[in-house]
């Protein structure tokens, strides 16, 4: 008895198709939302003010990037532009009295020291974040660095 692989593989495909377009392949399977909309309670949390830290924001672990103690909603970041380097930028950072961008951020994949910030560090808010008067929308008991 041959078996006739094409045959084989068609029947696979097919019935992985169904039971992946089938709701009963995944019956008993929740969303953590419940039964709710994905867009149900978008309203809930209001946009919070973001909150200016004097001196800085503690880190509450070793290799924590720092968190923006300032305003940012009207700092542009795009690919053409990125104003966050108009202060914290190797050239302009001791005279806006900034931190400068850690010499990581001048660093290519491959190794290399570049006179800019290496594409794979240029969106700052990929890493770092600022401040909100906002309550945490979930609990935990992670304790910082001490």
């Amino acid at each position: 008895m041959e078996i006739d692989m094409k045959k084989v593989i068609v029947t696979l495909m097919v019935t992985l198709m169904t039971l992946m377009f089938n709701g009963s392949a995944i019956a008993g399977v929740t969303s953590l939302r419940g039964d709710s909309d994905l867009t149900d309670g978008a309203d809930k949390y209001p946009m919070r003010k973001q909150v200016i830290s004097q001196g800085g924001v503690d880190r509450s672990y070793k290799i924590q990037p720092p968190m923006i103690p300032h305003k940012i909603d009207k700092e542009k970041i795009n690919l053409k532009i990125n104003t966050c380097m108009k202060c914290h930028s190797e050239k302009t950072y001791k005279q806006k009295k900034a931190p400068k961008a850690g010499d990581s951020h001048y660093v290519s994949r491959d190794g290399k020291v570049l006179d800019t910030v290496s594409s794979r560090r240029y969106f700052c808010n990929q890493c770092h974040a600022p401040q909100l008067n906002a309550d945490p929308i979930v609990n935990n008991q992670f304790e910082g660095a001490k």
